[in-house]
């Protein structure tokens, strides 16, 4: 479907209502305003433009993944992204760890009264732009104004939904002794660039958020035949988080080295600035996966060739059965366990 023209003027006649207003959200005529001019005709399409409480749509007959996400970043926007694109990519993201190919989106809005109606057209325009990438229709929604001083701005809602077109079973209980471990590309760009902003940091060059779909290459994966075991988005308490989750459900031990994780010179110089981990630090276009090893070689050159996992290393193995560990082996050679994050080391940043 051909994406209708837009202007890059906000819709809404700001010259009269430049901020959200509560009366945007009560269910009268400004509310009608805001739906049909910024929502609907941004994410304009045959199943939204119904107008029905609910959307109705056909799917393949075969198995279906769903997935709901809430996002509060703040700022709202940063360096490589915005909080309306990577509401697309995390739903999208999470539909892909199935191995599910995405299809259908529904976007729940609260915004905080006095929002500038400009910034929330380029959220949207942002969303827009992200699901026609990605190939998905935001097929429902809701908006909500709720009082100044009660949002931060903008909260965004996604739910998603995809259809399951292979056969293989991934899952964290799948995972088994021999399986390498692949991360998908280098990582901490996202908290970072985040951090920056908000704390005024100056570097060199920008950091900017690693934001992005992985749908593509995670389906050309399961397309070429690999074998894949299990895969997890690296979102919030980044790798460790993601390796201590997997090891408890499969019950295994995890053998990391530190010198094959791919981090960036200036994100590592940023979080030695603030006292982070960078494999603490959240992601939002990266992924592991625990593929069988004689895969391992030819799952990296399929991840190489996508520009999101360019930069796709093996990390590690699954070391034996056993009591849940993650042991990372570092650049000098001396072992450690790799903790899960106790705490929220970055708040408000997906």
């Amino acid at each position: 479907m051909r994406a209708p023209d837009f202007s890059a003027a906000c819709p809404v006649p700001i010259g009269q209502y430049p901020h959200v207003l509560l009366a945007h959200g009560g269910g009268g005529t400004l509310m009608h305003q805001l739906l049909e001019n910024v929502f609907g005709r941004a994410f304009s399409n045959p199943i939204l433009d119904t107008h029905h409480d609910s959307a109705q749509f056909t799917v393949p007959a075969c198995r279906l993944a769903m997935t709901t996400d809430s996002y509060v970043v703040r700022p709202i926007f940063f360096p490589g992204g915005d909080i309306g694109s990577m509401a697309i990519h995390g739903t999208v993201n999470d539909l892909a760890m199935s191995g599910a190919r995405p299809l259908y989106l529904s976007c729940g809005f609260i915004i905080e009264e006095g929002l500038p109606m400009e910034s929330l057209w380029r959220v949207v325009c942002s969303m827009r732009d992200a699901a026609v990438k990605c190939g998905v229709q935001i097929v429902t929604g809701d908006t909500k104004v709720v009082d100044k001083g009660k949002g931060d701005g903008l909260y965004i809602n996604t739910t998603g939904i995809g259809v399951i077109e292979h056969e293989q079973i991934i899952s964290p209980q799948n995972v088994q002794p021999g399986d390498v471990v692949i991360v998908s590309g280098d990582l901490g760009r996202h908290g970072m660039a985040i951090m920056a902003v908000r704390e005024g940091l100056q570097f060199e060059a920008d950091i900017e958020s690693d934001s992005a779909p992985v749908h593509e290459p995670v389906l050309q994966l399961i397309k070429s035949g690999i074998e894949i075991h299990c895969l997890r988005d690296l979102t919030r308490g980044g790798l460790a988080s993601a390796l201590n989750e997997i090891a408890e459900s499969a019950g295994v031990k995890i053998a990391v080295e530190q010198k094959s994780i791919p981090v960036r010179e200036d994100v590592h110089a940023a979080c030695e600035m603030l006292g982070l981990d960078p494999l603490h630090v959240a992601n939002e276009g990266r992924f592991v996966a625990f593929v069988a090893a004689r895969d391992a070689a030819r799952a990296l050159k399929i991840l190489r060739g996508f520009e999101v996992s360019a930069d796709a290393a093996l990390i590690g193995r699954i070391a034996e059965k056993s009591a849940p560990l993650v042991v990372l082996k570092s650049e000098l050679g001396v072992g450690r366990i790799l903790d899960m994050p106790s705490g929220e080391q970055l708040p408000r940043i997906c």
